[in-house]
Order: C-alpha cells, then sequence, then structure tokens
C-alpha cells in the first residue's frame, strides 16, 4: 500500500489575513452579482453569475498580486496583475460586442462596459478599499438605470423628426 503525502511551502493564511480575503472576495462577488442583476433584468448576455465571476476573479488577482497583504502596496507586481485584468477583460467585453451592418448598429457596448467596470470594481475590492467599491456600484446601478430612461427619452424624441431631417444628421461619414 502506498502512503501519499502532501506539504505545504506556504502555511496558511493566519485567521486575521484569511478574513480579511473573505470578506474582500464576497463584496466583490456580490457588487458584480448587485450590477449583474440589471444585465439580466434586461436580457442582456452577462448577467449575475458572469458579472460576479468577473469581479471575484478580479478581485483574487489583485489580492494575490500584493500578496494577500490587509493594506495597499505600490508594488509593480500589483500594477502589473491590474493591466492583466483590464487585458482579459477586454477580451472578455469584445466577445459580447456585435456589429450588424444591415442595421447599422452596434449592440454589446453597454455590456462590454459593464464588465470592464465590474473588473475594476474587483480589483478596488481586492485592494480592500471599501468606500470607492460601494460608491463605484451605486454610480454604475444610477448610470444604468437613470441612463436607460434618458436615452429612451431622446430616441423618442429624434423618431419624432422628420425623416429627411434623421437622415441629414444620421449619416455617416467614412474615410
Amino acid at each position: 500500500m502506498m502512503r501519499l503525502t502532501v506539504t505545504f511551502s506556504h502555511p496558511m493564511l493566519p485567521y486575521p489575513v484569511l478574513a480579511d480575503a473573505v470578506l474582500r472576495m464576497l463584496a466583490a462577488m456580490l457588487i458584480g452579482c448587485i450590477i449583474g442583476i440589471d444585465r439580466d433584468l434586461h436580457g442582456k448576455p452577462t448577467g449575475m453569475k458572469t458579472l460576479g465571476l468577473v469581479s471575484l476573479g478580479a478581485c483574487i488577482a489583485t489580492m494575490c498580486a500584493q500578496g494577500f497583504s490587509m493594506t495597499p502596496s505600490d508594488d509593480a507586481g500589483v500594477s502589473r496583475a491590474v493591466q492583466g485584468i483590464v487585458t482579459g477583460v477586454g477580451f472578455l467585453g469584445a466577445g459580447v460586442i456585435l456589429q450588424n451592418p444591415r442595421e447599422n448598429r452596434v449592440r454589446g457596448l453597454t455590456t462590454a462596459a459593464s464588465i470592464w467596470v465590474t473588473a475594476a470594481v474587483g480589483i478596488v475590492c481586492g485592494l480592500g478599499v471599501w468606500s470607492v467599491a460601494f460608491i463605484a456600484m451605486i454610480l454604475m446601478i444610477a448610470l444604468m438605470t437613470i441612463g436607460r430612461v434618458v436615452e429612451k427619452r431622446l430616441l423618442r424624441r429624434w423618431m419624432n423628426k422628420p425623416e429627411d431631417e434623421r437622415e441629414k444628421y444620421g449619416e455617416v461619414e467614412e474615410i
């Protein structure tokens, strides 16, 4: 009978650091999920689970880069991790942007932007800057709620203009 032993080269995190890391991850995930509820309610391709995971992943990567320190650091590793998160999330966001040349429309830009901002909020949670994370969440939800109402009113106003006036201002010059 063969016996398997596992040794860890790094000890487990001390309880206060572990508790802080768990709080940061929970906050990141919850904020991402709250932002995702808006996307779910409007039938968008990313929702609660996706944005919760994006925020949680950004938080974990940020905490790893700063060595699970309970205080933010000016370490170059954190900067590189943030750059990597932003780049990776850019590819994820690009995957939800669709262009329909027949309708002269681009769809998914708000969803892509929400993925990007959610990752940024996850980074802030990973750094433990709670006030900025919660204010960013409130601002984002307010923008998506109020912005939707304003955009609908502007669209109705635009559609009430005569066809020739809409065509005059709606033409796009190609370079």
